[in-house]
C-alpha cells in the first residue's frame, strides 16, 4: 500500500485524518489509534485477552515518518508503535465502521 497523500492532526477533535491516493479519506480518533498500538507490549496485552488502557483525552502529539508507515507520539508518553500504512488503514476502517454502526443505532 502506498503512503497517504495527507495526514492531518485535528488537536481540538483529537482525530487524525488520512487521505489516500485513491480518493478515500479516513478519520480516526487519537484514543483509537493509541488503543490499537502495534508495538510488542500492546500487542501481547491484546492477544492475552486484555486491552490497552487509554484515557479518552489522550492526544497525538507527533508523527514520525518511517518510510513504510509512521510512528505516533502520544500525550501519555507512548511512542513505540510503528503503524505500517496497511495497518493504519485497517484501524481507520474499523473506526469508520464503529461510527457508522453507532449512527444507525446498532451500537450503543
Amino acid at each position: 500500500m502506498n503512503a497517504p497523500t495527507l495526514l492531518r492532526v485535528d488537536a481540538t477533535a483529537r482525530a487524525l485524518t488520512v487521505s489516500w491516493a485513491d480518493g478515500r479519506t479516513q478519520r480516526v480518533a487519537h484514543a483509537q489509534l493509541r488503543a490499537a498500538c502495534p508495538c510488542a507490549e500492546c500487542t501481547v496485552r491484546r492477544r492475552a485477552g486484555g486491552q490497552v488502557d487509554v484515557t479518552p483525552d489522550v492526544a497525538l502529539l507527533g508523527i514520525e515518518a518511517i518510510g513504510y508507515g509512521i510512528r505516533l507520539l502520544f500525550s501519555d508518553g507512548h511512542a513505540r508503535g510503528i503503524y505500517p500504512w496497511t495497518y493504519l488503514a485497517r484501524v481507520a476502517e474499523t473506526e469508520t465502521e464503529t461510527q457508522a454502526d453507532a449512527a444507525s443505532g446498532l451500537v450503543g
